[in-house]
């Protein structure tokens, strides 16, 4: 556990807009999922626009909102320049749309949004590495920040690069270096990222204590190697050690997995919230993503492949930032309108400041739409895949509703 000062906490003005930007993207996102063609594989220009839209408009944004707050917390330092998380939502909308439009209509355009999103990365980058760099206590959710932000710039770049062959003939394989893109991004950055705030939110929300850390410093290890090992296979041309790079991330999502069951086996709280079932859901989705992962190795159909990323991404990542912003946004909204008040006047309970039916509604229609839609991609059958994207889009808009409630609460 950790205290919170109001000293290191940045303004909520600031931190609000990446909630409410991130769910729009959330939304819309969702509603283009109605027109994609799984079987047309993942070298498809829309399924890459559309991958580019929910990972940097809703993912990146929501993780950026999340750790502007909790960095500074948690290090217990002030941020080095607080005031880019002004210019960093602004700059990575336009690039993401950009972005976006280049790889949906005119590929010209298309280094120019990933010019903008770099620029962005590296200006978030910058604040970041410089506020770990004032902590004084190194612990494993700094050391899991700074790697996955290291590996998020190269992952950066390696796209920037991408861009640079579809929109100006840059003369790079694309489909050789996409696998290492998206390591970098989605292993590199999110996975790492998720298991550093992992140590911090779920023994917070869950109070969980005097658990054995061994288990995530042993998945850090083997993340990090197996990134920079898929790296430089993919620089020297070696495609068994991108092979063996895979096997090293999913004995490491095997280790968070055992972490996250020795925080959840010592809580000492038990209620079935919205968040418990959200986490239950994201961690299934992770094993049957690793499951679908390792079999894709070995069969390859391209079906399992974007299975697998389908319960990664809408499975996985959505659930864990979908579940944590029912405790982050009514933490912030409570932080900034009512602990002025504690000692005074009464003042509502966490719980009593997220909408509890909109919550459960979208927790249904979002799994119910993720596990159809997931079987549809699995075996190719469309109308199983846009019956589960139409529940998946009835479930993000509870989401948007949601989000705008939680932040309105209490607003005068």
């Amino acid at each position: 556990m950790f205290s919170v000062s109001r000293d290191y906490a940045p303004p909520f003005t600031m931190i609000a807009p990446f909630f409410i930007i991130g769910s729009i993207f959330f939304f819309v996102g969702s509603i283009f999922l109605l027109f994609l063609h799984p079987q047309n594989g993942h070298f498809d220009p829309m399924i890459a626009g559309w991958i580019h839209w929910y990972l940097l408009g809703f993912v990146m944004m929501i993780i950026f909102g999340a750790m502007a707050q909790l960095i500074p917390v948690v290090v217990e330092v002030g941020h080095h320049s607080v005031d880019l998380y002004y210019v960093i939502w602004p700059m990575l909308t336009v690039g993401t749309l950009l972005m976006v439009l280049g790889f949906w209509h005119y590929s010209a355009v298309l280094p120019y949004g990933g010019l903008l999103v770099l620029t962005t990365m590296l200006i978030y980058l910058y604040d970041t590495l410089m506020t770990l760099k004032k902590a004084e206590n190194i612990t494993m959710t700094v050391k899991t920040a700074v790697a996955a932000n290291l590996f998020l710039t190269l992952g950066i770049i390696v796209g920037f690069i991408m861009t640079l062959a579809i929109g100006a003939g840059v003369n790079i394989d694309i489909s050789w270096w996409l696998d290492t893109h998206a390591m970098l991004v989605l292993i590199g950055y999110v996975t790492l990222t998720i298991m550093g705030l992992s140590l911090i939110l779920l023994p917070m929300f869950g109070l969980a204590h005097g658990f054995d850390e061994k288990p995530i410093k042993r998945a850090f290890n083997l993340t990090v190697a197996g990134v920079i090992l898929h790296l430089l296979s993919t620089i020297t041309g070696f495609g068994f050690g991108r092979e063996l790079a895979v096997l090293m991330v999913v004995v490491a999502i095997g280790y968070y997995l055992y972490q996250i069951y020795l925080i959840y086996s010592v809580r000492a709280r038990k209620e079935n919230d919205i968040w418990a079932k959200s986490m239950f859901f994201a961690y299934t989705s992770l094993v049957i993503a690793s499951i679908l992962g390792i079999v894709s190795i070995f069969i390859k159909n391209e079906h399992i492949v974007l299975a697998s990323a389908w319960f990664m991404i809408a499975g996985f990542i959505t659930f864990l930032i979908t579940g944590h912003l029912y405790k982050i946004i009514p933490f912030l909204v409570w932080f900034e309108r009512y602990s002025p008040l504690v000692g005074k006047q009464r003042v509502p309970m966490l719980h009593e400041m997220y909408p509890k039916k909109m919550a459960d509604w979208e927790f249904y229609f979002t799994s119910f739409g993720v596990v159809i839609a997931g079987v549809g991609i699995l075996f190719g059958i469309d109308d199983l895949y846009h019956g589960g994207v139409a529940l998946f889009i009835a479930g993000a808009g509870f989401m948007l509703f949601s989000v705008k409630w939680m932040l309105s609460f209490g607003k005068k």
